[in-house]
């Protein structure tokens, strides 16, 4: 992980445990975490479109270390 990504993680949890009452820290972590999600996978689509300019999925697939039906169904996430 490069160290503004360490750096921004560990803001986010610093900023989670900083809430005391157990439900609402639980409550934002679950929220956090269902953003993180969706954001990643979006970033992920990006890549796996940006990859298939002038190659096959099956190509993207090796690249990526999944098959190259799996890297299509990630690029799907990006439309």
């Amino acid at each position: 992980m490069t160290e503004a990504l360490d750096t921004a993680t560990k803001s986010l949890i610093s900023a989670l445990t900083a809430i005391s009452d157990d439900v609402e820290r639980y409550e934002a972590a679950e929220k956090l975490k269902a953003r993180i999600d969706r954001e990643v996978k979006q970033v992920k689509a990006e890549v796996a479109k940006s990859l298939y300019d002038g190659r096959s999925w099956a190509a993207v697939g090796r690249m990526l270390g999944v098959t190259g039906s799996r890297a299509e169904q990630i690029s799907r996430a990006a439309r």
